[in-house]
Protein backbone atom coordinates (compact mmCIF):
# COMPACT_ATOMS: atom_id res chain seq x y z
CA UNK A 1 0.00 0.00 0.00
CA UNK A 2 1.55 3.59 -1.36
CA UNK A 3 1.61 5.57 1.87
CA UNK A 4 2.12 9.42 1.79
CA UNK A 5 3.20 11.44 4.89
CA UNK A 6 2.47 15.06 5.97
CA UNK A 7 5.50 16.62 7.75
CA UNK A 8 3.83 19.61 8.51
CA UNK A 9 1.52 17.83 10.77
CA UNK A 10 4.80 16.31 13.06
CA UNK A 11 4.93 20.34 14.31
CA UNK A 12 9.11 19.90 14.97
CA UNK A 13 11.76 22.66 14.83
CA UNK A 14 12.78 23.35 11.86
CA UNK A 15 16.27 22.15 12.22
CA UNK A 16 14.77 18.64 12.51
CA UNK A 17 13.34 18.65 8.92
CA UNK A 18 16.05 17.46 7.07
CA UNK A 19 16.49 14.61 9.48
CA UNK A 20 12.83 13.82 9.78
CA UNK A 21 12.94 13.81 5.59
CA UNK A 22 15.55 11.28 5.14
CA UNK A 23 13.85 9.39 7.76
CA UNK A 24 10.48 9.44 5.73
CA UNK A 25 12.46 8.60 2.77
CA UNK A 26 14.08 5.67 3.77
CA UNK A 27 10.85 4.23 5.89
CA UNK A 28 9.51 4.27 2.35
CA UNK A 29 6.90 6.89 2.24
CA UNK A 30 5.97 7.94 -1.44
CA UNK A 31 5.51 11.46 -0.68
CA UNK A 32 6.27 14.25 1.68
CA UNK A 33 3.19 16.79 2.20
CA UNK A 34 3.86 20.49 3.21
CA UNK A 35 1.28 22.86 3.62
CA UNK A 36 1.19 26.59 4.81
CA UNK A 37 -1.18 28.47 6.58
CA UNK A 38 0.70 30.54 9.51
CA UNK A 39 3.52 28.29 10.18
CA UNK A 40 6.33 27.82 8.32
CA UNK A 41 6.50 28.51 4.32
CA UNK A 42 6.39 25.86 1.91
CA UNK A 43 7.96 26.92 -0.71
CA UNK A 44 11.28 26.94 1.70
CA UNK A 45 10.33 24.09 3.35
CA UNK A 46 9.90 22.45 0.14
CA UNK A 47 13.52 23.45 -1.28
CA UNK A 48 14.18 22.16 1.97
CA UNK A 49 13.32 19.06 2.18
CA UNK A 50 14.07 18.68 -2.04
CA UNK A 51 18.16 19.41 -0.87
CA UNK A 52 18.48 16.94 1.82
CA UNK A 53 16.57 14.41 0.08
CA UNK A 54 17.19 12.15 -3.09
CA UNK A 55 14.07 9.95 -3.82
CA UNK A 56 10.93 10.94 -1.99
CA UNK A 57 8.37 13.27 -3.73
CA UNK A 58 7.82 16.79 -2.29
CA UNK A 59 4.07 18.21 -2.61
CA UNK A 60 2.40 21.01 -1.21
CA UNK A 61 -0.81 20.11 0.87
CA UNK A 62 -1.43 23.16 0.18
CA UNK A 63 -0.54 26.82 -0.11
CA UNK A 64 -3.37 29.27 -1.06
CA UNK A 65 -3.28 30.15 -4.68
CA UNK A 66 -3.74 34.23 -4.00
CA UNK A 67 -1.37 34.73 -1.71
CA UNK A 68 1.28 34.52 -4.74
CA UNK A 69 0.74 35.71 -8.37
CA UNK A 70 0.62 33.02 -10.91
CA UNK A 71 3.65 34.09 -12.01
CA UNK A 72 5.69 33.70 -8.62
CA UNK A 73 4.23 30.12 -8.25
CA UNK A 74 5.76 29.23 -12.14
CA UNK A 75 9.08 30.18 -11.15
CA UNK A 76 9.27 28.84 -7.65
CA UNK A 77 7.89 25.00 -9.42
CA UNK A 78 10.20 25.26 -12.30
CA UNK A 79 13.26 25.94 -9.67
CA UNK A 80 12.22 22.62 -7.79
CA UNK A 81 11.59 20.84 -10.57
CA UNK A 82 15.60 21.49 -10.83
CA UNK A 83 16.16 21.02 -7.49
CA UNK A 84 14.12 17.74 -7.40
CA UNK A 85 13.60 16.66 -11.15
CA UNK A 86 10.07 14.47 -11.08
CA UNK A 87 9.61 15.02 -7.53
CA UNK A 88 7.78 17.99 -7.28
CA UNK A 89 4.46 18.59 -6.77
CA UNK A 90 3.09 21.95 -6.26
CA UNK A 91 -0.71 21.73 -4.49
CA UNK A 92 -2.60 24.89 -4.45
CA UNK A 93 -6.32 25.23 -2.43
CA UNK A 94 -9.55 28.29 -2.50
CA UNK A 95 -8.64 28.96 0.83
CA UNK A 96 -10.43 31.11 3.52
CA UNK A 97 -11.72 34.65 3.70
CA UNK A 98 -9.68 34.54 7.30
CA UNK A 99 -6.39 33.47 6.01
CA UNK A 100 -6.58 35.67 2.46
CA UNK A 101 -8.56 38.24 3.29
CA UNK A 102 -8.22 38.94 7.05
CA UNK A 103 -4.59 37.74 7.09
CA UNK A 104 -2.98 38.96 3.92
CA UNK A 105 -5.57 41.94 3.31
CA UNK A 106 -5.96 40.28 0.02
CA UNK A 107 -8.89 40.15 -2.07
CA UNK A 108 -11.19 36.63 -1.60
CA UNK A 109 -13.40 35.36 -3.85
CA UNK A 110 -13.80 31.66 -3.86
CA UNK A 111 -13.85 31.64 -7.19
CA UNK A 112 -13.38 27.99 -9.45
CA UNK A 113 -12.20 30.22 -12.65
CA UNK A 114 -9.50 31.78 -10.70
CA UNK A 115 -8.02 28.61 -10.09
CA UNK A 116 -7.85 27.52 -13.78
CA UNK A 117 -6.25 31.05 -14.90
CA UNK A 118 -3.73 30.47 -12.09
CA UNK A 119 -3.06 26.55 -13.25
CA UNK A 120 -2.88 27.69 -17.06
CA UNK A 121 -0.51 30.51 -16.34
CA UNK A 122 2.05 28.40 -13.57
CA UNK A 123 2.00 25.19 -16.61
CA UNK A 124 2.96 28.30 -18.96
CA UNK A 125 5.45 29.67 -16.92
CA UNK A 126 6.81 26.77 -15.84
CA UNK A 127 7.32 25.74 -19.30
CA UNK A 128 9.53 28.28 -19.83
CA UNK A 129 6.88 29.63 -22.67
CA UNK A 130 6.06 34.04 -23.07
CA UNK A 131 2.90 34.07 -21.03
CA UNK A 132 0.17 36.33 -21.94
CA UNK A 133 -2.49 36.52 -20.49
CA UNK A 134 -6.14 38.10 -20.39
CA UNK A 135 -8.70 36.91 -18.01
CA UNK A 136 -11.06 37.58 -15.29
CA UNK A 137 -8.89 37.30 -12.70
CA UNK A 138 -5.16 37.73 -13.99
CA UNK A 139 -3.74 40.32 -16.92
CA UNK A 140 -0.23 39.46 -17.68
CA UNK A 141 1.95 40.56 -20.72
CA UNK A 142 4.94 39.50 -21.91
CA UNK A 143 6.49 37.26 -19.14
CA UNK A 144 9.39 34.73 -19.84
CA UNK A 145 11.33 32.54 -17.57
CA UNK A 146 14.77 33.54 -17.66
CA UNK A 147 16.28 30.12 -16.51
CA UNK A 148 15.77 27.10 -18.86
CA UNK A 149 12.36 25.08 -18.53
CA UNK A 150 12.88 22.05 -16.06
CA UNK A 151 13.44 18.72 -18.20
CA UNK A 152 10.45 17.06 -16.61
CA UNK A 153 7.44 19.59 -15.48
CA UNK A 154 6.63 20.11 -12.35
CA UNK A 155 3.25 18.42 -11.05
CA UNK A 156 0.54 20.38 -10.02
CA UNK A 157 -2.34 18.84 -7.31
CA UNK A 158 -5.49 20.98 -6.62
CA UNK A 159 -7.46 20.94 -2.65
CA UNK A 160 -10.28 19.64 -4.27
CA UNK A 161 -14.23 19.69 -1.73
CA UNK A 162 -16.71 19.83 -3.93
CA UNK A 163 -17.91 18.29 -7.25
CA UNK A 164 -16.82 21.43 -9.18
CA UNK A 165 -12.79 21.35 -7.89
CA UNK A 166 -12.63 17.77 -8.32
CA UNK A 167 -14.02 17.75 -12.09
CA UNK A 168 -11.77 20.90 -12.78
CA UNK A 169 -9.00 18.99 -11.16
CA UNK A 170 -9.44 16.27 -13.21
CA UNK A 171 -9.49 18.52 -16.07
CA UNK A 172 -6.09 20.38 -15.39
CA UNK A 173 -3.98 19.05 -12.44
CA UNK A 174 -1.46 16.32 -12.08
CA UNK A 175 -3.51 15.43 -8.72
CA UNK A 176 -6.12 15.65 -6.30
CA UNK A 177 -5.78 16.47 -2.61
CA UNK A 178 -8.44 15.28 -0.67
CA UNK A 179 -9.65 16.27 2.72
CA UNK A 180 -12.06 15.52 6.18
CA UNK A 181 -13.65 12.75 3.74
CA UNK A 182 -14.32 8.97 4.79
CA UNK A 183 -13.88 6.15 2.80
CA UNK A 184 -17.49 6.06 1.76
CA UNK A 185 -17.88 8.99 -0.18
CA UNK A 186 -14.61 8.96 -1.87
CA UNK A 187 -16.05 7.14 -4.74
CA UNK A 188 -18.49 10.04 -5.45
CA UNK A 189 -15.62 12.48 -5.29
CA UNK A 190 -13.30 10.42 -7.81
CA UNK A 191 -16.36 10.00 -9.93
CA UNK A 192 -16.09 14.06 -10.53
CA UNK A 193 -12.44 13.70 -11.05
CA UNK A 194 -12.71 11.22 -13.70
CA UNK A 195 -15.69 12.93 -15.64
CA UNK A 196 -13.36 16.35 -15.14
CA UNK A 197 -10.80 14.09 -16.97
CA UNK A 198 -12.67 12.37 -19.83
CA UNK A 199 -14.28 15.64 -20.48
CA UNK A 200 -10.29 16.97 -20.91
CA UNK A 201 -9.38 13.96 -23.20
CA UNK A 202 -7.42 12.75 -20.36
CA UNK A 203 -7.24 9.59 -18.60
CA UNK A 204 -8.49 9.36 -15.60
CA UNK A 205 -5.91 6.98 -14.55
CA UNK A 206 -2.93 9.54 -15.01
CA UNK A 207 -4.75 11.81 -12.42
CA UNK A 208 -2.79 10.91 -8.70
CA UNK A 209 -5.17 11.11 -6.29
CA UNK A 210 -4.10 11.67 -2.16
CA UNK A 211 -6.12 11.70 0.98
CA UNK A 212 -5.66 13.48 4.23
CA UNK A 213 -6.12 10.67 7.33
CA UNK A 214 -5.64 12.42 10.40
CA UNK A 215 -3.73 9.25 12.83
CA UNK A 216 -2.84 9.02 15.88
CA UNK A 217 -1.26 5.43 17.18
CA UNK A 218 -1.85 5.24 20.77
CA UNK A 219 -3.36 2.93 23.52
CA UNK A 220 -4.76 6.15 25.43
CA UNK A 221 -8.02 6.21 22.44
CA UNK A 222 -10.31 8.31 24.18
CA UNK A 223 -7.93 11.72 24.90
CA UNK A 224 -7.02 11.73 21.15
CA UNK A 225 -10.57 11.65 19.85
CA UNK A 226 -12.00 13.73 22.34
CA UNK A 227 -9.15 16.16 20.72
CA UNK A 228 -10.13 15.01 16.80
CA UNK A 229 -13.82 15.23 17.95
CA UNK A 230 -12.72 19.45 18.57
CA UNK A 231 -11.02 19.85 15.48
CA UNK A 232 -14.22 18.09 13.26
CA UNK A 233 -16.80 20.41 15.37
CA UNK A 234 -14.63 24.05 14.21
CA UNK A 235 -15.15 22.80 10.37
CA UNK A 236 -19.02 21.33 10.95
CA UNK A 237 -19.48 24.58 12.14
CA UNK A 238 -18.11 26.43 8.73
CA UNK A 239 -21.08 25.85 5.85
CA UNK A 240 -19.42 24.30 3.05
CA UNK A 241 -18.01 21.57 5.46
CA UNK A 242 -21.12 21.36 7.07
CA UNK A 243 -22.84 20.54 3.56
CA UNK A 244 -19.94 18.31 2.80
CA UNK A 245 -20.24 16.42 5.69
CA UNK A 246 -23.99 16.11 4.93
CA UNK A 247 -23.42 14.72 1.52
CA UNK A 248 -21.09 12.47 3.03
CA UNK A 249 -24.08 11.07 4.80
CA UNK A 250 -22.91 12.61 8.42
CA UNK A 251 -26.47 15.05 8.27
CA UNK A 252 -27.93 14.36 11.56
CA UNK A 253 -24.23 14.79 13.53
CA UNK A 254 -24.09 18.69 11.65
CA UNK A 255 -27.39 19.17 12.70
CA UNK A 256 -26.66 18.28 15.96
CA UNK A 257 -23.38 20.25 16.28
CA UNK A 258 -24.89 23.42 14.94
CA UNK A 259 -27.50 23.42 16.82
CA UNK A 260 -25.49 23.21 20.04
CA UNK A 261 -22.84 25.59 19.00
CA UNK A 262 -25.77 28.34 17.98
CA UNK A 263 -27.21 27.42 21.94
CA UNK A 264 -23.65 28.44 23.02
CA UNK A 265 -23.33 25.36 24.44
CA UNK A 266 -19.70 24.25 23.10
CA UNK A 267 -19.49 20.66 25.11
CA UNK A 268 -22.57 19.32 23.46
CA UNK A 269 -21.61 20.81 20.23
CA UNK A 270 -18.70 18.42 20.44
CA UNK A 271 -20.59 15.59 21.38
CA UNK A 272 -22.62 16.23 18.81
CA UNK A 273 -19.43 14.60 16.85
CA UNK A 274 -20.48 10.69 16.68
CA UNK A 275 -17.86 7.64 16.78
CA UNK A 276 -18.84 6.91 13.13
CA UNK A 277 -17.88 10.67 12.02
CA UNK A 278 -14.57 9.92 13.87
CA UNK A 279 -13.94 6.51 12.96
CA UNK A 280 -14.79 7.82 8.96
CA UNK A 281 -12.42 10.99 9.44
CA UNK A 282 -9.54 9.75 11.24
CA UNK A 283 -7.58 6.58 12.34
CA UNK A 284 -6.89 6.55 15.94
CA UNK A 285 -6.16 3.64 18.45
CA UNK A 286 -3.02 1.19 17.80
CA UNK A 287 -1.39 0.22 14.87
CA UNK A 288 -2.90 -2.27 13.53
CA UNK A 289 -5.78 -0.62 13.53
CA UNK A 290 -4.55 2.56 11.99
CA UNK A 291 -3.02 0.65 9.50
CA UNK A 292 -6.78 -1.10 8.58
CA UNK A 293 -8.15 2.28 8.44
CA UNK A 294 -5.75 3.30 6.40
CA UNK A 295 -6.21 0.20 4.01
CA UNK A 296 -9.80 1.35 3.86
CA UNK A 297 -8.76 4.56 1.75
CA UNK A 298 -6.13 3.04 -0.21
CA UNK A 299 -8.85 0.44 -1.59
CA UNK A 300 -10.51 2.88 -3.00
CA UNK A 301 -8.13 4.15 -5.11
CA UNK A 302 -6.81 6.85 -3.60
CA UNK A 303 -3.58 7.32 -1.67
CA UNK A 304 -3.41 7.81 2.08
CA UNK A 305 -1.46 10.62 3.43
CA UNK A 306 -0.34 10.18 7.14
CA UNK A 307 -1.48 13.28 9.31
CA UNK A 308 0.06 12.80 12.44
CA UNK A 309 -2.20 14.12 15.32
CA UNK A 310 -1.69 14.47 18.86
CA UNK A 311 -3.16 16.84 21.44
CA UNK A 312 -1.19 19.61 22.35
CA UNK A 313 0.97 18.81 25.73
CA UNK A 314 4.33 17.62 27.15
CA UNK A 315 3.47 14.37 25.35
CA UNK A 316 2.54 15.85 21.95
CA UNK A 317 6.41 15.26 20.33
CA UNK A 318 6.72 11.72 21.21
CA UNK A 319 2.84 11.00 19.95
CA UNK A 320 3.75 12.46 16.36
CA UNK A 321 6.80 10.54 16.08
CA UNK A 322 5.53 7.31 17.16
CA UNK A 323 2.79 7.75 14.78
CA UNK A 324 5.53 8.58 12.18
CA UNK A 325 7.56 5.79 12.61
CA UNK A 326 4.53 3.12 12.60
CA UNK A 327 3.96 3.50 8.71
CA UNK A 328 4.21 2.77 6.15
Amino acid sequence: MATDIALTGLALPLAEFPAIAREAESRGYRTAWVGEASGAEAIVLSTLIATHTATIGIANGVIPVQTRTPIVYGQAAATLAHLAPGRFGLGLGLSSEIIVGQWHGLPFTPSIQQMREAVQIIRTAAAGERVNFEGKFYRLKNFRLAIPAPPTPPRIYLAALGPRMCELAGEVADGVLLNWIPPSAVGASLAHVEAGARRAGRRPADVDVAVYVRTCVTDERGTVREALARDITGYAIVSVYARFFEECGYGPEVAAVNAAWKAGDRAAAVKGISERVLDGLGAVGPADHCREQLAAFARTGVTPVVLPFAPPGPTARASLLRTFRSFP
